[in-house]
């Protein structure tokens, strides 16, 4: 599928990957809808950027782990836009979840990931996949990450969480062929998150081959390909500088 002309929703569209990927699109000419949850001056800076870019670009907020949110979401992409051809599901809860743990605390954390990686992908693709229908077919695109296969300690609902999402994708695959593609992306160092020292940004490059973070857009450059690799569905594409292989030479 080619990007031009067409409309992607992006959750978790405002702010890091997420907006590295919804500007990626607005640059191939995609009208995009950039859907957030709290940051709300995060979208309204992203989708006037788009905007700038000669798009049609909305910013709508939204709970993806809230069914009559998506709903609602839904309703106003078809009054805007007349429909979606392309989802990115790259909203996400990230926070610890020790076990085994009689703390109420991990129970509400362990609830509050696991409805943002599991629930919310399955809403958005239950709720906008008739309209994707309508127009015949489109593309699918979940971000995991190295979890699914490797999961670190003390965060089991991430783990658990993002190897639902990767479940979840095959399974859209299956149900949705042939006019409906879904594939996943599992990054490695994408942009070092808020709070990390220097000493533990750079102790971190040790992790991959290229011994480096990447920026969003190297996220942003899979999900494109994704989008135009017609013949790809059901796939997993590794962005990770080669993070599974350090250790493993002689």
């Amino acid at each position: 599928m080619e990007v031009q002309g067409k409309t992607a929703l992006i959750t978790g569209g405002a702010h890091r990957v997420g907006k590295a990927i919804t500007m990626m699109l607005a640059k191939g000419g995609a009208n995009v809808i950039v859907n957030y949850n709290h940051s709300s001056d995060a979208a309204v800076e992203t989708v006037d950027e788009a905007k700038a870019l000669g798009v049609d670009a909305l910013a709508i907020q939204c709970d993806v782990a809230n069914l009559a949110a998506v709903m609602s979401m839904a309703d106003q992409i078809q009054a805007h836009f007349g429909g979606v051809d392309i989802i990115v599901n790259s909203a996400s809860y990230f926070g610890k979840t020790p076990f085994p743990s009689a703390d109420p605390d991990t129970y509400a954390m362990w609830e509050q990931v696991t409805r943002i990686s599991i629930d919310g992908p399955f809403f958005v693709c239950n709720t906008l996949v008739p309209l994707m229908q309508q127009r015949g077919g489109g593309v699918i695109v979940n971000i995991v990450d190295l979890s699914v296969w490797f999961p670190w300690p003390g965060f089991m609902a991430h783990a658990v969480g993002k190897a639902g999402l990767l479940a979840l994708t095959q399974s859209l695959a299956l149900e949705l062929a042939p006019t409906i593609r879904a594939n996943a992306i599992a990054p490695g160092l994408i942009e070092p998150p808020p709070g990390r020292s220097q000493k533990m940004i750079e102790a971190a490059t040790k992790r991959n081959l290229l011994q480096r973070w990447s920026g969003g857009d190297a996220v942003a450059h899979a999900v494109r390909y994704l989008i135009e690799a017609d013949f790809v569905t059901g796939e997993v594409l590794t962005v990770d500088g080669g993070e599974r292989f350090v250790g493993k030479g002689p």
